[in-house]
């Protein structure tokens, strides 16, 4: 009843059988693996995945982690329960009371006890075998005799009949025990594969969980591109409101003094047609009495009176105050795009640049460090500092500022002539010897430029830059969670040149390295202004 109640609680709550190499959830529960990836794949894209047991939510597909000890127990459970079923082979001639049988007689087709064992027949065709139910297995279903061989050709087990007469007859064989040990030689490869298997099982998870990694990275950035895009969304449509105000206050305050000149010159235009229509009248008068006694006949005829001359005179006056709009404001206004663009050009996904300064502790003697710290360059001049432990002795020297997390960039220009490295490396880089030199060891990154090429070095591996660099500025961006290290060509547009990928383990610090003697030869930190490119302006 309790191996009953036991193998109940090995059934897997999916397939309702013994688990096969089962899984774990965070929750707690259990599964085959091939289950529970069927049931996580069918949940791919419903924006979320639960356990099939207790329903607990995971907002990320969980990680399956096997479960070694329950696998174990099963193993054990099935050993059990095969010897269990070994032991019910009972004593043929033991038939008082039944007694477990240790051995089977193929030739009797008998099982027997020890104390039936012991006066057996020990004659050469009686072959002894572990206790089976199944003897007749055992013989040869044509004739009827012991398989004593293996056909390596046929693949199958024979008797001597088949070997000398029958339709194995020339074919190559062996004797059962020897071709019984080299089977027993594939529980070597077996467990080479089994080992196999587990390392490509771990590398798998190692995938899965880096996959996940990436999927939750590219959600996160996906996330913040659409807000970012959503504010720019937003200033945008207020500068709209902004500069389209502007325009329509301006048109207001211009239209008011046009009106009211306007208004007065339809008022002077009124007058000056009934003056017109009253001259008409008397110039078609022929009484010349009737003419010369109309009033004010001076004042008709000239045309000046009435301020006519100061009217269009103030008109002028005034056309060039109300003609066009204030553009000086409406472009300060338009300005404001500007400014957007250029605080999304200076890097969305950094924090912004650095302020990297050189520590003069590292600094080899053949490095003249400029008073600002952030110009290395190779002198001939013996610098004579004190020679200390964190001293290099290749001409580089490393930052005082080092990065534990987030995302920096630091922006560098190096010479024309002569060769030199820039990159990052661990605080516990070698200071002596050739393995000190950035690249030249696994505990730091660096791009060359080396005769007229650039390249890129890690743990002495180089690696050439086919693309054509014109420029001699760079800029080295740093994601530390995500493992990465940047490099790219400031041109415009910017250009990304290589990436190396990893996992740190250690603060990161800035190191340049100026490896050749030309006066000319040096590394300079360029300070860069948030939200400014350089090669913009």
């Amino acid at each position: 009843m309790a191996s009953a109640d036991l193998r109940e609680e090995l059934d897997c709550s999916i397939c309702l059988t013994t688990y096969t190499d089962p899984v774990m959830l965070r929750c707690g529960h259990n599964f085959c693996r091939v289950c529970i990836d069927r049931v996580l794949n069918t949940q791919d894209g419903s924006g979320g995945y639960s356990c099939p047991e207790c329903r607990e939510d995971f907002q990320e597909r969980p990680a399956l982690m096997r479960n070694l000890a329950l696998r174990k127990i099963i193993e054990n459970f099935l050993f059990a329960q095969r010897t269990q079923r070994g032991t019910r082979i009972f004593c043929t001639y033991c038939v008082d009371s039944p007694v477990p049988a240790v051995k089977s007689c193929l030739m009797c087709e008998a099982s027997l006890c020890d104390k039936h064992l012991k006066v057996h027949s020990k004659s050469p065709e009686h072959i002894l075998s572990d206790p089976s139910t199944s003897l007749e297995n055992r013989k040869c279903c044509v004739h009827k005799k012991i398989l004593e061989y293996y056909c390596t050709e046929d693949t199958t087990c024979i008797c001597l009949s088949c070997r000398l007469s029958g339709t194995h007859l020339g074919h190559q064989v062996e004797k059962l025990n020897e071709a019984y040990d080299k089977k027993r030689k594939l529980r070597n490869v077996l467990q080479k594969l089994t080992t196999k298997g587990e390392e490509t099982e771990k590398r798998v998870q190692s995938l899965e969980e880096r996959r996940r990694k990436a999927q939750g990275r590219a959600s996160g950035e996906a996330e913040r591109v659409t807000a970012l895009f959503i504010d720019i969304r937003r200033r945008l449509e207020d500068l709209e409101k902004r500069i389209l105000s502007e325009i329509s206050r301006q048109e207001k305050e211009k239209s008011i003094p046009l009106s009211a000149l306007i208004q007065k010159l339809e008022i002077q235009k009124d007058e000056l047609s009934r003056k017109m229509r009253h001259i008409e009248e008397l110039c078609n008068m022929t009484d010349p009495l009737t003419v010369l006694q109309e009033p004010d006949t001076g004042d008709l005829c000239d045309p000046e009176e009435g301020g006519g001359d100061e009217d269009t005179g103030g008109h002028d006056n005034q056309r060039h105050d109300v003609d066009g709009l204030d553009v000086t404001v409406i472009s300060d206004t338009l300005h404001t795009l500007c400014d957007i663009i250029s605080g999304i050009r200076s890097g969305i996904y950094v924090e912004g640049p650095v302020d990297i300064l050189l520590d003069v502790n590292t600094a080899n003697n053949d490095l003249h460090i400029s008073d600002d710290l952030k110009t290395a360059t190779r002198t001939q001049e013996e610098q004579n500092r004190q020679k200390t432990a964190e001293r290099f002795q290749y001409p580089q020297v490393m930052s005082s500022r080092g990065f534990t997390s987030g995302r920096h960039y630091w922006d560098v220009e190096g010479s024309r002539s002569g060769s030199w490295r820039v990159g990052m490396c661990y605080p516990s880089i070698d200071r002596r010897g050739d393995q000190s030199c950035i690249g030249n060891n696994n505990k730091s990154w660096a791009l060359f430029w080396s005769n007229n090429e650039y390249s890129v070095i890690y743990d002495k591996k180089i690696t050439t830059l086919t693309c054509n660099i014109s420029k001699y500025k760079f800029r080295i961006c740093l994601d530390y969670e995500a493992g990465e290290l940047s490099f790219y060509e400031l041109c415009d547009p910017i250009r990304h040149l290589h990436t190396f990928t990893t996992t740190f383990t250690e603060p990161l610090h800035a190191v340049l390295c100026v490896l050749t003697y030309s006066y000319k030869s040096f590394i300079k930190i360029l300070t860069v202004a948030p939200g400014i490119d350089r090669d913009s302006k």
